[in-house]
């Protein structure tokens, strides 16, 4: 097993910790962190921010809960069984649980948009809490087993692994399965919120194929917390809307779906290996049988190499499933089967060479730019357009470490403590200059943060820039 996928065991940081925790940067920053994590909880989840993300999210809380095992393994263990507690009967993890408490109009697409209790009632969606229709990356295995790893004596005890892995094998089921639109063995997403990276440009041919819903038919509550300029387009939301109005029409149902939007993304299906792996130590601490989840990550290895990576782009590349073509885009996706084990030595070298090459600019923009640096549309400051994004960051680096690329991972480790620290926790920051964007306080970038911190070589944040500081 690799380290990314078991980490050495922890010890708690202790409420006496994060409120005494010292002058030095490092504590300084964990204290920090921890305070982001504990004011965004809710009693049974934490919210990815308390004004523009005030529901629970599916990938944040996996995140969420790789940090908040270093405060309290239990409140992680909740963090991930309050998300899985929400899970369709079908095997599906929804990518939003709504908090009944919150107003309607605080979030958009809302609650009574989805309807997922009535619209999704044939796929086994619950009836007493709704939910989004669509999904979000996999990580919940791999976040399942860093948290038992974190205290397993509390997690034996609590029967917390034979709970939730029968719930992650159905998803990992569902994904295998309903979601092998291609029929080449890896994983498709059918909205660009699937994916996590919303309107990356590696999307826009695809979505030029959508008609937007009109504009008079939804009211973006996105706007109202966070500049027009950082997030999507109108014209983007229009495509959004009409996609997920589509599929909800059709009952969530993949079988009978007409998905105008379907693509296979590497980094959507690297995530879903590095969980398989997981799954497999999960099973067998579970009294399982590993075996099927080892083979299961093998196959969906070599089909995520035979049909995504571009050894003239030397980057993974996302497929489009409706013209069967691959999207030569240079995106951070690409990047993230890093994190596969077992992934061919050459191709593990071409991609640490593209992340250091024009495209991604490693250890020269700050972090990973989330798309290619020199690309016709790459946007410094509009969301997934160009920004760098703390959760891709760590993916990356973990992927690095995991390859022997210590010298780049270390480097990498240190630019995304210093960001953190100097953006107060931002949800992502302009590439060049590292000035924050988005919403503040973001509680993955703490977690990650305090993830980062606690690994026994993070040592604190080796040059703490101001906020927009140019990196040197």
């Amino acid at each position: 097993m690799t380290s990314v996928l078991e980490p050495a065991v922890r010890t708690p940081v202790t409420d006496r910790d994060a409120a005494n925790p010292g002058d030095t940067a490092e504590a300084a920053l964990r204290r920090d962190a921890a305070h982001v994590l504990l004011s965004n909880w809710t009693g049974a989840a934490t919210v990815p921010s308390r004004t523009l993300y005030p529901h629970q999210w599916s990938w944040d809380s996996a995140f969420i809960a790789i940090g908040l095992r270093h405060l309290s393994p239990r409140r992680a263990q909740r963090e991930l069984e309050t998300l899985l507690g929400a899970q369709w009967g079908d095997g599906r993890v929804p990518h939003i649980v709504f908090n009944r408490a919150v107003p309607l109009d605080a979030y958009f697409p809302s609650p009574d948009f989805w309807r997922s209790s009535s619209a999704g009632a044939v796929c086994g969606a619950p009836a007493d809490i709704e939910t989004s229709g669509i999904v979000q990356p996999p990580v919940h295995a791999l976040a399942t087993w860093q948290v038992h790893r974190a205290d397993p004596a509390e997690s034996r005890r609590r029967g917390f692994l034979r709970r939730m892995y029968p719930r992650l094998a159905a998803w990992h089921r569902w994904l295998a399965s309903s979601r092998d639109l291609g029929g080449g063995g890896l994983a498709a997403i059918v909205h660009p919120w699937e994916p996590g990276l919303d309107n990356s440009p590696v999307w826009d041919a695809a979505l030029a194929r959508v008609e937007p819903a009109p504009p008079e038919s939804f009211r973006r509550a996105d706007l109202d917390h966070s500049a027009a300029a950082d997030r999507p387009t109108d014209l983007d939301y229009g495509r959004y809307v009409r996609l997920a109005a589509t599929y909800r029409d059709h009952g969530y149902d993949d079988a009978v779906a007409p998905h105008a939007f379907a693509l296979e993304d590497p980094g959507f299906n690297a995530l879903l290996i590095a969980s398989e792996h997981a799954l497999a130590a999960i099973a067998e601490e579970a009294g399982a049988d590993p075996a099927p989840h080892r083979e299961r990550a093998a196959a969906a290895t070599a089909a995520l190499v035979g049909r995504l990576w571009s050894p003239e782009a030397g980057v993974f590349l996302a497929r489009d499933l409706v013209t069967g073509e691959a999207i030569r885009a240079y995106s951070v996706s690409g990047l993230v089967p890093l994190i596969v084990p077992g992934l061919p030595e050459d191709v593990v070298r071409a991609l640490v060479a593209t992340a250091h090459g024009e495209h991604f600019g490693l250890g020269r923009a700050h972090m990973v730019p989330s798309y290619d640096l020199t690309g016709p549309v790459f946007d410094a400051n509009r969301y997934w357009r160009g920004p760098s994004w703390f959760n891709t960051a760590w993916l990356v680096h973990h992927g690095l470490a995991l390859h022997g690329q210590s010298e780049a991972a270390a480097l990498l480790r240190a630019q995304v403590l210093d960001d953190a620290a100097a953006t107060g926790f931002a949800e992502y920051v302009e590439p060049w200059s590292g000035q924050g964007r988005g919403i503040r306080r973001f509680s993955w970038t703490a977690a990650l943060a305090l993830d980062l911190l606690r690994q026994p070589d993070a040592g604190r944040p080796a040059h703490r820039t101001k906020e927009g500081e140019p990196r040197r």
